[in-house]
């Protein structure tokens, strides 16, 4: 799994210079879990807290595809993990499942984002669905700019 870290050029333009944060903060989750164990990433940070490592690659996963591409591309896709009788599944069914899979699925739907964003004619593209609370869609900068957030420690 690719563990680039590095950070965009101090003199990049807009479109580099965010694309280039997001990519950083996507590596340095995986750097985090490089050389561990399937109990290691499936271990719970502080009790009563669900949050694992295995946890955050699963919802980060999950937020990549929720992003990009029912959100920006107003495409129907199904949810990474059934929510349907736990809304924080992608965090808390972490005990059984396949780390290999989860990993997986994040790198696959990171390439996906990525060549969404590459697609974009620029960051003022506007989303294809709008929010449920203001009405209005998302221009491409606001949710590349809401994905280094998901990220950011």
């Amino acid at each position: 799994m690719a563990t680039d870290r590095a950070r965009p050029a101090q003199n990049a333009g807009e479109r580099e210079m965010l694309t280039g944060w997001l990519e950083h903060h996507r590596g340095i989750l995986i750097w985090k879990c490089e050389d561990l164990t399937a109990e290691q990433l499936r271990r719970r940070a502080v009790s009563p807290s669900t949050l694992s490592l295995l946890g955050l690659v699963r919802h980060m996963a999950e937020v990549e595809r929720g992003w990009f591409q029912p959100v920006f591309l107003g495409e129907n896709v199904p949810d990474l993990y059934d929510r349907s009788a736990d809304e924080d599944a992608d965090f808390n069914d972490v005990d059984q499942a396949d780390p290999a899979g989860a990993f997986h699925a994040f790198e696959r739907e990171c390439a996906v984002s990525r060549q969404v964003v590459a697609q974009a004619a620029s960051l003022d593209v506007l989303s294809k669905q709008a929010s449920e609370r203001t009405g209005q869609p998302w221009s491409l900068r606001w949710i590349v700019t809401h994905m280094i957030e998901e990220y950011a420690p």
